[in-house]
């Protein structure tokens, strides 16, 4: 793809994007990379705050390939120097500063996901405490005096926290200018992001001026929702898709979305053809577009023979209503199951089919728990007998004794 001309890369890049600031301005930028045969620099910025990459963080990392694919340069920013502030878009509140341990292994597993969708050997990694921590006082009221307070408060979780009384940290003020530096430090000539960050990348573009440097082009991915169909995709949501998770699973998942979602989920998931992907949406069976949906998907972090494999499965276990073939299984020790019994609550966190006390209660109260195919609907005690299938949602576990 690295020979079409500007014009032609413009339009494959539209593809699944929410605005573009402007798009005038980045067909001028591709016209002059390929007149100087000097690739653009992509930059994507990462709080290395929520270290698994799922299907809505993928949704920006699948751009950046495409720019990848077009002949230009990717640039991921971890900000391992930002997080120790942590970014206040769309917060009511001051967020938890992560510690230099936390950031580390955030980063790190960033680095390993984000080779599912990027080619490593065209990505440039760097960390913004490369230039902010070296910065003297003297140097920080320099880069602040660049920016007004009047431009910060723009901001609406700014402007709504100041007028409700909820304290906003001075550190919090710095965080786009923060972020905006990183822009210059990194001379980018594109900035990607979701649309939740366009304050901060349009300070990107205020500082390269300031900077005399060419204004960054702002290229923002829309939110992708969740499983549940209403709010952002969001792990601690429970909403949402691994990249990095076994093909059954992300398969399982997939048919769970609401019919109405899947028209996004292919522009913003696939490479599917849309007018293909629109009349088959009009004219088959909503399940079979989904099945088709979820191939596609796993198709690209997996490869299609997991695809189909794990149709299969879906079929056998939610249509033939056979256990799964891999299905995992727990030993109940003997401590924990007096009399061959054992609270249902307990046996549901100890399996892992539930992360804590309280979500087990929610699942069985939401009639979403099974035992050897009968529906609980008490938090009480369990009679195991020769052990039995615990079944949540889409997930199993044989249970033994």
């Amino acid at each position: 793809m690295q020979n079409l001309s500007p014009k032609e890369q413009l339009e494959r890049l539209r593809r699944g994007c929410a605005e573009i600031i402007s798009e005038e301005d980045l067909l001028q930028r591709l016209e002059l990379s390929q007149r100087e045969k000097r690739p653009l620099r992509i930059k994507l910025g990462l709080d290395p705050t929520a270290p698994h990459i799922h299907l809505g963080f993928a949704v920006v990392l699948r751009k950046l390939r495409q720019f990848q694919d077009l002949g230009h340069q990717v640039v991921l920013l971890i900000g391992d120097f930002t997080a120790r502030v942590g970014d206040p878009s769309g917060r009511s509140e001051t967020r938890k500063v992560l510690t230099p341990e936390e950031i580390e292994s955030n980063a790190a597993t960033y680095r390993e996901q984000f080779s599912l969708i990027l080619d490593p050997d065209k990505t440039e990694v760097r960390f913004n405490s490369e230039w902010l921590m070296p910065m003297s006082f003297a140097d920080v009221l320099g880069l602040t005096s660049k920016y007004t307070v009047a431009q910060l408060l723009e901001r609406d979780d700014f402007t709504k926290r100041f007028r409700g009384g909820i304290p906003i940290g001075v550190h919090e003020l710095l965080y786009p200018l923060m972020q905006g530096y990183d822009s210059v430090a990194l001379r980018s000539d594109v900035e990607m992001g979701g649309t939740d960050q366009k304050f901060n990348n349009l300070v990107g573009r205020v500082l390269q001026r300031e900077y005399q440097q060419p204004p960054q082009i702002v290229f923002l991915m829309p939110i992708l929702e969740g499983l549940d169909g209403v709010q952002k995709m969001s792990k601690s949501l429970g909403n949402y898709v691994g990249i990095a998770e076994p093909a059954n699973e992300m398969f399982g998942k997939l048919m769970s979305i609401p019919d109405g979602l899947m028209r996004r989920y292919f522009e913003l998931c696939t490479e599917v053809d849309l007018a293909e992907a629109d009349r088959r949406l009009a004219q088959d069976h909503p399940r079979d577009n989904k099945m088709w949906l979820a191939r596609e998907i796993i198709s690209i972090y997996h490869d299609s023979s997991a695809a189909q494999e794990a149709q299969a499965e879906f079929e056998r276990v939610f249509s033939r209503r056979e256990n799964p073939s891999d299905m995992p299984s727990y030993q109940v020790a003997p401590e924990d199951a007096p009399e061959g019994k054992i609270g249902l609550v307990k046996l549901l966190t100890l399996t892992g089919l539930a992360p804590s006390n309280k979500e087990a209660r929610r699942l069985i109260e939401q009639g979403a728990v099974q035992w050897n195919g009968v529906k609980q609907t008490q938090p009480g005690d369990l009679e195991l007998g020769e052990g039995g299938v615990l079944k949540v949602g889409r997930r199993f576990c044989r249970v033994e004794r």
